[in-house]
């Protein structure tokens, strides 16, 4: 079993045992408390410049397969759990959790003690921290502090796709609605496969464009709606992209976002977004729809939110987390644009918010 390590950038370290690959990595540590759906936390571009931490003690007992990824390749810097199952027991597992990291070049490390690195990372806040099998801790300290913070970090086009494509099912799911109705142009911020599934079940035909096309390209397309799409980094990095959605906000166009996309969304209008001491991950967050007073469970991963006392007039809190108040979703008063922090995508977790997809369908047949 070769050895590994774990240094925050306040020096707290943890000793456990490689699994995965091999070598030094750096990123933000931050934690998630799913219980399952880790092949889809580690495809999730979102994680871009993370490393991960898993609270459930044992991950890995069900493999990876072809079908449960959420993009192209794996995104997490880095991958931390209690311990990792070398048995692999599902039928459609094609090889295990150890060997899919190391194929994909992501270092893991396992054996260490979760719960404290957590309980630290909850009392101090998400920090950097560097993974080896290889460095001292001195060495390591000293790479984690010149690694760089997320506080401004612009990491979707590092994620995004690199040219316009249109997407198509695999398979259509169970209830789809038989033929495209409207046309849906994505904007792919770190777009995890769900969401455009979701599009497709429910009649659209959607079109893929990377993070930087502009308002003008957009229009083009002769969209019927406007999808912003979950994403890594800081969205106040992102001053053009806010900028075109602005301008897109202006042509009356029903516009839908997600996580870093309700975060962008915000900006164009006038609010404000501030870092989260440890952000909400996981597939378990009390959410109340401040619109109907129906509580839904919902999944997470973001580590920025919008402030609300920043909202103009004209926008409205729609949706808050019942765990801190922090906002959860918003909408313009007089044009077609609402979003939510949250992941109604459900993947992984649960299916309460998938009506959110549905209500943006209704925003454009009106």
């Amino acid at each position: 079993m070769t050895k590994a390590i774990l240094v925050l950038e306040d020096g707290r370290t943890f000793h456990g045992a490689s699994f995965g690959a091999a070598g030094e990595t750096f990123g933000e540590m931050v934690f998630n408390t799913s219980m399952t759906g880790y092949q889809e936390i580690l495809t999730d571009p979102s994680y871009a410049g993370q490393i991960v931490a898993m609270t459930y003690p044992l991950v890995g007992n069900y493999g990876v397969n072809d079908a449960d990824v959420e993009s192209r390749r794996p995104w997490v810097e880095g991958f931390v759990v209690r311990e990792a199952s070398r048995i692999v027991s599902n039928w459609r597992a094609t090889e295990s959790l150890g060997s899919y990291l190391a194929k994909n070049n992501i270092v893991g490390i396992e054996h260490i003690d979760t719960r404290a690195l957590v309980r630290h990372i909850r009392d101090k806040g998400a920090m950097r921290a560097g993974m080896s099998t290889r460095l001292d801790k001195a060495e390591l300290l000293d790479r984690v502090l010149a690694s760089p913070v997320m506080q401004n970090r612009e990491l979707a086009s590092t994620v995004t796709a690199s040219k316009q494509f249109a997407y198509v099912a695999e398979t259509r799911p169970v209830g789809s609605v038989s033929e495209p109705t409207y046309h849906v142009v994505a904007y792919d911020f770190g777009v995890k496969t769900n969401s455009l599934r979701e599009f497709s079940k429910f009649g659209c035909r959607v079109t893929v464009v990377p993070a930087e096309t502009s308002a003008d390209d957009v229009m083009a397309l002769k969209p019927d709606g406007i999808f912003l799409s979950n994403g890594p980094g800081d969205p106040a990095s992102m001053r053009q992209v806010i900028d075109e959605i602005k301008k897109l906000s202006e042509t009356q166009t029903p516009m839908f976002g997600i996580c870093l996309g309700h975060q962008l969304i915000g900006s164009a209008f006038g609010g404000e977004t501030f870092k989260m001491k440890f952000g909400h991950r996981g597939g378990n967050q009390p959410i109340k729809d401040l619109t109907t007073g129906k509580i839904e469970i919902a999944s997470h991963n973001h580590g920025f939110a919008v402030d609300a006392s920043s909202l103009p007039a004209d926008v409205e809190v729609t949706h808050v987390n019942l765990n801190d108040n922090t906002v959860a979703g918003l909408r313009h008063k007089t044009l077609p644009v609402f979003s939510v922090q949250y992941h109604p995508e459900s993947a992984p977790g649960p299916h309460d918010s998938e009506y959110l997809f549905k209500r943006f369908v209704e925003l454009m047949n009106k």
